[in-house]
């Protein structure tokens, strides 16, 4: 009984962990996540070496959630060979499939643009990851799953999902493992949320556990509380309320978008949203919306509350989608009045661009930075005060309000994490993977020394036995 952690073993991207159970003169093997690996273009390139085991040897994979870093690589998976069942939430699920047509759509486009450079240099073109024919066999593998409703992926194997509390059908992963007379119970946290988050519900608390496979992608730091959170976001509203200028908020797709309209909806009358003209410009933000809506039974007490006295989780009157290119164009048509929710959220691409190119240089506009920005990117340069930047080749005074928001994290701080690990009982160890090294130090001293947990950072590849009584030796 053996675990293997193939990805996000020492950095947070490409989940990717292998379970396997010995039955007989059969391997039993379930794989947990298959996420791209994001950052770099050196490490995004890994995402084209082939999977260290065989894909058509799998018996099933089990998917925490829709995230990209850890569901991105599955047409992969079942290009390579995979033909088992993927389990995961429904909610999950419905935003797996925006998600992957996205990706490979996204891919196509960025491969052709590389091979035209590539052939003006004499280099042999590349292939994409994979295309939306293997999207469409992904899907049909997709098992849509229930929390707290057992499951058993192949012999030996029963399944359980938590509430993880990070995004819509977000699940830590509860694995009942059986080898001839032995038996284990690993936990995988998948991504934890931030407690008291918006619109969903708090992660689980587990109590019993024989090993727990641990992120710990903030291991190292702590967020503001919700509550300061919200009063910055009021105070930036009252003051753009006072202007007349456009507002651009850069957001991620899924979870980011929502949790700022859910916002918006609450105290439209307290900022004074009703005289603006408020716009989700990003199809893939809209898709991943309706399903938010769709998923009520998700909510949290608050936003349950909401919905039922509204009527819909988004009550603003004043809302638009903006689906299609040419609806998004009209919008730069607007001088002033207009809050414009796009994407990327670290304006590396997207829509958001182009509304930045139009209004960057405008004296009356704000920009609002809701999340974190990796260096390099545009949005890190406009959060370090850059006077000017280049979009689309072209050189854009920076004269707008730019306003940086913290606290707005789906992930669970350091000291979620702590909590959460601290609930259970006899101390399990731990395997920490998806955070970088300095994280995983840090979370590491705090659930020793805290806990007097048996804590371990994954190396990839490296083989634990769920057996030994003492994994680590």
């Amino acid at each position: 009984m053996e675990l293997t952690s193939y990805g996000a073993a020492g950095e947070v991207t490409g989940s990717c962990h292998l379970v396997e159970l010995a039955e007989g003169n059969k391997t039993r093997r379930v794989l947990l996540d298959c996420g791209l690996i994001q950052g770099r273009r050196a490490d995004e390139l890994r995402n084209h070496d082939p999977f260290p085991f065989d894909p058509g040897t799998l018996d099933a994979v089990v998917l925490s959630h829709a995230h990209i870093d850890h569901s991105g690589r599955l047409p992969m998976l079942v290009k390579q060979g995979f033909r088992g069942r993927i389990h995961t939430h429904q909610a999950s699920a419905d935003l797996v499939e925006i998600l992957l047509k996205d990706s490979a759509s996204l891919n196509a486009r960025d491969v052709e643009r590389k091979n035209r450079q590539r052939e003006r240099r004499g280099k042999k073109p590349l292939e994409p990851l994979y295309a939306q024919g293997d999207v469409t066999q992904t899907l049909k593998q997709l098992q849509p799953e229930q929390y707290q409703s057992s499951f058993t992926p192949c012999l030996g194997v029963s399944v359980t999902l938590h509430d993880a509390g990070h995004i819509l059908g977000s699940a830590i992963v509860e694995l009942q493992l059986t080898e001839g007379t032995e038996s284990r119970t690993l936990v995988f946290s998948g991504d934890l949320g931030h407690r008291g988050s918006p619109i969903l519900r708090d992660f689980t608390r587990l109590k019993r556990a024989d090993f727990v496979l641990m992120e710990s992608t903030y291991g190292n730091r702590e967020h503001r509380s919700w509550e300061d959170t919200l009063e910055e976001v009021g105070d930036v509203a009252q003051l753009i309320a006072s202007t007349n200028g456009n507002v651009l908020i850069p957001a991620f797709s899924v979870g980011r978008s929502q949790m700022i309209m859910y916002a918006f909806a609450k105290n439209r009358k307290a900022w004074r949203l009703d005289k603006r003209q408020i716009f989700l410009d990003s199809p893939m933000a809209i898709k991943a919306t309706k399903a938010y809506v769709e998923h009520t039974n998700l909510y949290d007490d608050e936003a349950a509350a909401f919905w039922r006295e509204n009527g819909q989780l988004l009550a603003l009157p004043n809302l638009r989608f903006s689906e299609s290119p040419q609806e998004s164009m009209a919008i730069n048509r607007i001088p002033n009045g207009a809050v414009v929710i796009a994407g990327s959220g670290m304006c590396t691409g997207g829509r958001i661009l182009h509304h930045l190119k139009h209004n960057l240089w405008r004296h009356d506009a704000h920009v609002i930075i809701a999340g974190y920005q990796g260096r390099g990117t545009l949005g890190r340069k406009l959060v370090e005060g850059k006077k000017t930047v280049r979009i689309h080749r072209d050189r854009i005074r920076v004269a707008a309000t730019i306003h940086t928001i913290g606290g707005l994290s789906a992930h669970a701080g350091q000291d979620g994490l702590v909590d959460w690990y601290s609930e259970f009982e006899e101390r399990p160890p731990v395997l920490l993977v998806h955070g970088e090294p300095k994280a995983m130090r840090a979370l590491r001293a705090r659930l020793e020394t805290e806990c007097g947990a048996d804590v371990r950072a994954a190396q990839a590849g490296r083989r634990t036995d769920l057996l030994s009584a003492k994994p680590f030796g």
